[in-house]
């Protein structure tokens, strides 16, 4: 008997077969929160509009879910099995981006105005919290015959919480700093985004070797690949919070600038010393808020210095550099080319 291996998925095929395995399940979750919270939820997830009705806007590409039930998958995990650690994963990511909405003061996200805009920060705050609560609960409630990943998996969702926090802690702390090293702003990075797509692909490596009776050196291998994914995933994050299309990333030209973010291009144009800038971090002490002409200027001081074109270098280095790890490891075939069309569509992406 000849088994055929079903053929390659895209990155776009990959997200839309992810959504359809955990979306029913998250709205579940969702749905078991109190009506004073669960409110502010659905509206930022899409499920209704600010007046209660169900609505139909974008719930956002939901990376990190796919890449948990996608290493699962490749590991060799049952369908469905790793649906609660991916829900729990998306669940984490949307409290953080409730808390940060708000510390950042940010007013639209996937292109309609945010969750605290809406209800008020205090709403928000609140929400994001039951969210983290929701993860931890919805990891506890797996079947038993993959039960014998919950513990670890609840553990290395509790530590990646802690470095997003302490990631989000350090952001919070750069704003009031005159100068950030290039080193702890790649730090930082690594916390609040590294972290998260390492934490979905070590929870997936979890489940693939829990059915596997596996080796547990796959999840150290796959969470290298997801952490350094991630990081490359935040240089092209930040290249677009300065040069992005803002119909195409729901978010105003130069957003990143005149909110006078330290982001990586930005903490590495400062540290060049050059005439640009100086004159760059000139702009960033005004105390009024920005022009147009400004933050075009800005934007133009960041690329000579040569930032742009180094955060476009170091996401292709990192991007080379988490590849490696998937030949390492017992992934199938299917799953690493899987693995891989995901990876550059994270990192030489317009969104």
């Amino acid at each position: 008997m000849v088994i055929v291996e079903a053929p390659t998925r895209s990155a776009r095929e990959v997200l839309s077969w992810s959504r359809a395995e955990f979306d029913p399940a998250l709205r579940i979750a969702v749905e078991t929160l109190p009506a004073s919270t669960r409110r502010v939820a659905e509206y930022h997830f899409g499920m209704r509009d600010a007046d209660g009705k169900r609505g139909d806007a974008t719930a956002g590409k939901a990376v990190r879910p796919a890449l948990t039930l996608l290493t699962a998958s490749a590991l060799g995990a049952a369908r469905g099995a790793a649906v609660p650690a991916a829900v729990a994963v998306e669940l984490v990511h949307n409290f953080s981006l409730l808390h940060d909405d708000v510390m950042d003061g940010d007013l639209t996200r996937r292109h309609r105005a945010t969750a605290w805009a809406v209800f008020g920060a205090n709403a928000a705050i609140l929400a994001g919290d039951a969210l983290l609560t929701l993860a931890f609960d919805v990891l506890g409630e797996e079947a038993q015959p993959v039960r014998a990943a919950h513990r670890p998996a609840a553990r290395v969702l509790g530590a990646c919480v802690h470095r997003l926090l302490d990631g989000q802690s350090a952001d919070l702390e750069f704003e009031e700093r005159d100068r950030v090293e290039v080193t702890e702003g790649i730090r930082m990075s690594e916390s609040k985004t590294g972290a998260l797509l390492g934490c979905a692909c070590a929870m997936g490596a979890l489940y693939g070797d829990a059915a596997a009776g596996g080796d547990l050196s796959d999840v150290a291998r796959l969470r290298t690949f997801g952490e350094k994914v991630g990081l490359a995933f935040q240089y092209v994050d930040d290249l677009l919070g300065i040069w992005g299309d803002p119909a195409v990333t729901g978010k105003p030209v130069h957003s990143d600038l005149a909110n006078r973010k330290k982001s990586l291009p930005v903490v590495r144009a400062l540290a060049d010393g050059g005439p640009a800038a100086s004159a760059l971090s000139a702009l960033y002490h005004r105390p009024a808020p920005l022009s147009t002409v400004e933050l075009t200027e800005a934007a133009t001081l960041v690329e000579a210095t040569g930032a742009r074109a180094w955060c476009r270098e170091q996401a292709d280095r990192l991007l080379a550099e988490a590849l490696v790890e998937l030949p390492a490891s017992r992934v199938t075939a299917r799953g690493a080319a899987e693995l891989t069309a995901m990876a550059e569509a994270l990192t030489r992406r317009d969104r």
